[in-house]
């Protein structure tokens, strides 16, 4: 059997008018298939997206009977006595279509009759609802679960599942001149910028790379800066995320063998923003999303404030903490920076550690690492221990990020700003935070400003940024993104019909 795919356009499937168009529509997708068993009169013509339907099924109870009575089909109500499937139905409807093939049904078709469809129900649903894909690294209290696996196929099915149209598009791209990593493009035609897609596309598609093992050596073959500590791609093992990313306007990258998605173009504020933010009260989510952002300053900042204030700035103390901090120093022999640097490290280590042993063994070690090493080295006079809650609240601190890449980047900032505060105080810190900030102002996402909408400086789109704000304000998709179609829903119309009864 040949496969056969009509010539893709951009031509929007909204107010169409025929079962042609629908198909047209749905074949700019690569996982949808279209071909026919025979070109005579009464062949029939089958569709279907492949991420959806159960194949064995096809194989199994469709095929065989169409192909032994292939070319003596007259009507399509003869596939309700033919196919031994219950839910056969038959549409000449193009909504009802679009619909029924976007939930899993094959469309099947007579080459002489296009006005109609059969449509048979060949869904999986157990394709990505096994009890070993949940979410492990991006674990939330309350919302869904379920995340991706190493199957592209599969992840392709659970997105298709909470994006019930046939503008989700996917692309495949071959990556890889060893492997022959089977990647796709996915956006939604209609909303997402043509410009972020032909971007992404052109990135993988001038990849010259061996055997792509993850996504994630996808997001730095195709960054806008692979010099960068900071994550330019948000990578995310969660549906609900990924998701979310595709109706705001971004593009997701899909690589088979990587349970996770990198979606762009990503700003900085989306490696703090959690699911679990948009499953509580505005006021309450809007409180931890705070929470986060003061946790990251307080673990750059803080370590480096105490090498600056113990090592130059002795006068800001306030009197009464005067003593205890002259008394908890009394013995150290090292000065601050060395003290500080010896309790980070620590800290690196027991992290590394715990990550790299088995998830119970890691646990133990790393609460009976840390109390033993913490008390041994204030009982050596090896360190502070004012420093040494410092340290620990820092690194606590840093785990409130959502985002496992981003940890990684704060954990990695705070050790040049330890250095320049040692060499010119709080003037080592002014002139690191210059740097920092410098180098976030000049990065891109796509071609997308790291920072916005900071920078370009656009207050009405804070309302999804430091702050959740409230459903009835964050309708509009991110200005910065350029969306085609700007209005997610529109927020009073609910309201309007409930006063009219």
């Amino acid at each position: 059997m040949v496969r056969s795919f009509w010539k893709k356009n951009n031509t929007s499937i909204h107010g169409t008018s025929s079962l042609e168009e629908v198909l047209q529509q749905a074949s700019k997708s690569d996982d949808f298939i279209h071909y026919s068993l025979s070109e005579h009169k009464n062949g029939v013509v089958l569709s279907y997206y492949q991420s959806l339907v159960d194949e064995e099924k096809i194989n199994r109870y469709v095929l065989p009977p169409l192909q032994i009575s292939n070319n003596q089909i007259i009507h399509l109500e003869e596939l309700i006595q033919l196919i031994p499937i219950e839910d056969i139905q038959i549409y000449s409807d193009p909504v009802e279509v679009e619909l029924k093939l976007t939930q899993g049904y094959i469309s099947v078709q007579l080459n002489n009759d296009h006005g109609k469809a059969a449509l048979i129900n060949v869904q999986n649903p157990k394709r990505g609802l096994r009890t070993n894909n949940d979410t492990e690294n991006e674990f939330s209290v309350v919302g869904p679960k379920v995340g991706f696996l190493e199957d592209i196929t599969t992840n392709m099915n659970l997105l298709r599942r909470k994006i019930v149209t046939s503008n989700l598009i996917f692309e495949e791209i071959t990556v890889g001149s060893v492997s022959k990593t089977k990647v796709m493009i996915a956006y939604i035609e209609g909303i997402t910028n043509i410009e972020h897609v032909n971007t992404a596309r052109q990135r993988l598609q001038d990849v010259d790379f061996d055997v792509i093992f993850d996504s994630s050596v996808l997001d730095q073959l195709i960054s806008d800066n692979s010099n960068s500590p900071f994550p330019l791609f948000l990578s995310s093992e969660r549906i609900d995320r990924v998701v979310y990313a595709l109706i705001s306007g971004q593009v997701a990258i899909l690589s088979d063998g990587s349970p996770y998605i990198i979606t762009g173009p990503s700003t900085i504020f989306d490696f703090f923003i959690s699911p679990e933010d948009y499953y509580l009260p505005w006021i309450v989510g809007s409180f931890f999303r705070l929470v986060r952002f003061f946790g990251v300053f307080f673990s750059i900042f803080a370590s480096p404030i105490y090498v600056a204030v113990v090592t130059f700035h002795y006068v800001i103390v306030p009197v009464d903490l005067l003593g205890p901090l002259i008394e908890s120093r009394m013995d150290v022999p090292f000065p601050p920076i060395i003290e500080v640097l010896f309790l980070e490290i620590t800290i690196e280590l027991l992290r590394e550690a715990g990550a790299r042993l088995p998830t119970k063994v890691g646990q133990t070690l790393g609460i009976v690492g840390g109390i033993v090493i913490g008390q041994a080295a204030v009982a050596a006079a090896l360190t502070s221990n004012i420093l040494l809650i410092i340290v620990a609240l820092s690194a606590l601190a840093s785990f409130t990020t959502p985002i496992f890449k981003m940890s990684n980047t704060i954990r990695l900032l705070r050790f040049p700003f330890i250095v320049f505060a040692a060499i010119w105080g709080g003037l080592g810190i002014v002139f690191a935070l210059t740097i920092l900030l410098t180098h976030l102002l000049r990065l891109k996402s796509l071609g997308t400003p790291y920072m916005a909408p900071l920078f370009p400086f656009r207050i009405k789109q804070f309302a999804d940024s430091f702050i959740r704000s409230s459903l009835s304000i964050t309708n509009k998709r991110p200005g910065y993104l350029r969306p085609q179609l700007r209005t997610r829903y529109r927020v009073k119309q609910g309201k309007d019909d409930y006063d009219n009864e």
